[in-house]
């Protein structure tokens, strides 16, 4: 129904769930957080499945409307609210937006695992000597390709403006930043796009607020 508060479901501290809390603030859209997953509200309740077969947060409720999947989540509200600078239309810029989300999903998920959830964390199954040390060198080596891409001037991920591309970005690095347990190369490009994120208010509510 028109005029009803979003609700977005998962604990705070969550890395997908501070995705959609740093586009809501970036936005100004009201929302209402309701804590679920480790530690608090278990995932796999019937009345979680129900909105979410694969058990995993955030969930949001737009009205009649139930999503899943951060990333398609925040496409979804910049679309609906016409954060057109966020995420443009015109579709050569909008691939660019696109691939850099892709790019965080698909390669720095898995390096993130082994580097932070078994290295850091030892979390199981992560925590396998090999994983983690395959995750330290591909969470490396993804930062150096972003310092490499980063060295030609740009603002942000795409450009001069600051894009939806920033947010899954920025929270990776941050949290490059924040791992512990092995060496790490100096990534001058990458610790001035950091600085520059810092600028901004929701980082610091969402990104860099002392969470990994």
């Amino acid at each position: 129904m028109a005029g009803e508060t979003l609700r977005i479901l998962g604990r705070a501290n969550s890395f997908n769930v501070r995705k959609v809390l740093w586009l809501c603030d970036e936005i100004a859209l009201p929302f209402a957080r309701e804590d679920w997953g480790r530690g608090f509200t278990s995932t796999s309740t019937p009345e979680f499945l129900r909105l979410n077969p694969v058990a995993q947060i955030p969930v949001v409720i737009d009205g009649d409307l139930v999503l899943r999947e951060s990333n398609a989540i925040l496409r979804y509200l910049c679309l609906k609210h016409g954060a057109e600078t966020l995420y443009p239309s015109p579709p050569g810029r909008r691939v660019r937006v696109e691939q850099w989300m892709d790019w965080v999903a698909y390669d720095l998920t898995h390096a993130m695992r082994g580097a932070f959830l078994g290295g850091q964390l030892g979390e199981a199954p992560w925590n396998n000597p090999w994983f983690v040390a395959q995750g330290r060198q591909d969470f490396t080596h993804s930062m150096r390709l972003l310092d490499a891409e980063l060295s030609d001037g740009r603002a942000y991920a795409c450009g001069q403006d600051f894009t939806l591309a920033d947010i899954p970005l920025g929270l990776v690095v941050n949290r490059w930043f924040a791992v512990q347990g092995f060496e790490k190369p100096e990534l001058p490009h990458v610790a001035d796009y950091f600085e520059r994120l810092s600028e901004r208010p929701a980082f610091w509510r969402h990104g860099r607020n002392g969470l990994p």
